[in-house]
């Protein structure tokens, strides 16, 4: 069949199509033009209810039109065709279809587990507002009508045309915005950073990576996502599904918990052994712990001791938290807590044995040389096997439990029976590398009553409270009250300039 013929077989489609949508909606004709006849009015009314209604039901709307054309002046010369513009008025409406693009099952559990982590969600879409509307309460980010109003629920214009000072005040209520462009996202996002909030933006498309770029955290597609707007972003989501989201939340929380648990043990390790080192130097120039034997306790600590803290998978209370702040320490007080009465209790008892040892292992008639050794070997194993039972304190910040969930983490498990057996076979049978002795059973069980103490000792001390003040501000204003007058006046006057 050639062009012509079906040419002519596609005009008396459309044209038989025309007479038969106006034999039965003989007003179905939305013109641009003024001169529309009084009674289609009506009609017009009728079909944008019909739109909202489709809208209400979280239905995408999209209407279905076509325009007569006149077959005889049909263009064929390309530079025709090259400024020809699809008309835009005088179209016949054929159908308004509604299209339905469900939320995923597990969209509103995610919703839900992110505000519960104390994550408000918003929601920015192009859609019809009353569109958006539906889809937010379906997967609860509003949870009722009544929270379906302005400034919850807003259009992309009306945001848009507010001032700088009115978005920042809007920005903080907003959970969705509806018929928005992707600058109006960009504006969302600036006035939420500008608020203070840690933001995170989720995207696919070309147009959101400004959006992306701003963000805290950008949060690309990795199926549907466009090149740009992965290269824009932070986090590529390889499944395209919301609930990843909260699997990142869940592990980057994850990872800064660990990395707190790791800094409290360290310091504990640190604090203790400079103390116990420092206090016997500067009193009796001896030293319990020598260089091989410190070497090694950073061996095991800051490297084995670091990884197994570092393994701890994710928690569910992790998203019972409420969100870190950007200018909250990372050393908090419950840290300085755990850690300050850890490390006294560890330095007051090694403290005591290397001051008193002699006497309480009864080592008055051996020689001075193998005395010295044996209550050196004591306070080393000691030290080692307290570190050893305040790792299973580092697991838990907060909680009393210390042993929750350990025997899900083979590799803590493994590298604390690794640190044990190393450390059994550095003190019986490498004692001259390390100037140790061998110890007794009765030493041995010595060394662990020491350490197992501190089980209990944290599990008390998780009983007093401490301040929500940082220790950090009390330590700045010590050191500003320490400051000439003059100078404490130089430095409030430049606060109140830069306010």
């Amino acid at each position: 069949m050639d062009l012509r013929k079906r040419d002519q077989r596609t005009k008396h489609s459309l044209v038989k199509t025309r007479s038969f949508r106006q034999e039965r909606f003989p007003a179905a004709v939305i013109s641009g033009s003024s001169k529309a006849a009084d009674g289609e009015n009506g009609e017009v009314e009728y079909f944008k209810k019909v739109i909202e209604t489709m809208a209400a039901g979280s239905l995408r709307c999209v209407a279905i039109a076509y325009c007569p054309f006149n077959w005889e002046i049909f263009l064929t010369s390309d530079e025709e065709l090259e400024h020809w513009l699809m008309p835009e008025d005088d179209l016949v409406l054929l159908a308004i279809i509604g299209l339905k693009d469900p939320c995923r099952r597990d969209v509103k559990d995610a919703v839900r587990l992110c505000i519960k982590a104390g994550v408000k969600v918003r929601m920015v879409t192009g859609d019809n507002l009353q569109t958006a509307k539906a889809v937010a309460l379906e997967c609860g980010i509003l949870k009722s009508d009544a929270d379906a109003k302005e400034p919850n629920l807003i259009e992309g214009k009306t945001f848009r045309g507010y001032s700088e000072k009115q978005r920042l005040q809007v920005a903080n209520k907003i959970s969705v915005m509806g018929r928005s462009s992707p600058n109006d996202k960009l504006l969302l996002v600036q006035a939420l950073r500008k608020n203070g909030h840690v933001v995170a933006v989720t995207g696919h498309g070309t147009n959101d990576a400004p959006a992306l770029h701003e963000a805290d955290i950008g949060l690309a597609m990795g199926i549907q996502g466009t090149q740009v707007a992965k290269e824009s972003s932070d986090i590529v989501i390889l499944d395209d599904n919301f609930a990843s989201v909260v699997k990142v939340v869940r592990w980057g929380r994850s990872v800064y918990a660990n990395i707190q648990k790791i800094i409290q043990f360290q310091l504990t390790v640190n604090v203790s052994a400079l103390v116990i080192n420092v206090v016997p130097a500067v009193s009796s120039g001896d030293v319990p712990l020598n260089a091989v034997q410190l070497l090694w306790v950073n061996v095991i600590m800051d490297t084995l001791g670091a990884l197994a803290l570092a393994t701890e998978p994710p928690t569910d209370d992790l998203m019972d938290r409420t969100p870190i702040g950007r200018r909250e320490p990372l050393i908090t007080n419950i840290m300085w807590r755990n850690l300050l009465i850890q490390a006294m209790y560890q330095v007051t008892v090694l403290l005591v044995l290397h001051f008193d040892g002699k006497r309480i292992l009864h080592l008055e008639n051996e020689s001075q040389e193998y005395a010295l050794k044996m209550k050196n070997t004591l306070i080393f194993n000691a030290f080692v096997i307290s570190q050893i039972f305040n790792e299973f304190n580092a697991r838990k910040l907060e909680e009393f439990n210390v042993f929750k969930g350990v025997a899900k983490n083979r590799l803590f498990i493994g590298i604390i029976s690794f640190t044990v057996v190393l450390q059994v076979i550095i003190i019986m049978f490498f004692g001259k590398f390390t100037t140790t002795v061998r110890l007794s059973w009765q030493l041995w069980l010595v060394s662990i009553v020491i350490g197992l103490v501190s089980w209990p000792l944290a599990m008390v001390g998780k009983l007093i409270p401490v301040s929500e003040r940082p220790f950090s501000e009390y330590f700045t204003t010590i050191c500003n009250s320490c400051k000439p007058s003059r100078l404490r006046n130089i430095g409030s006057s430049s606060e109140n300039e830069g306010n």
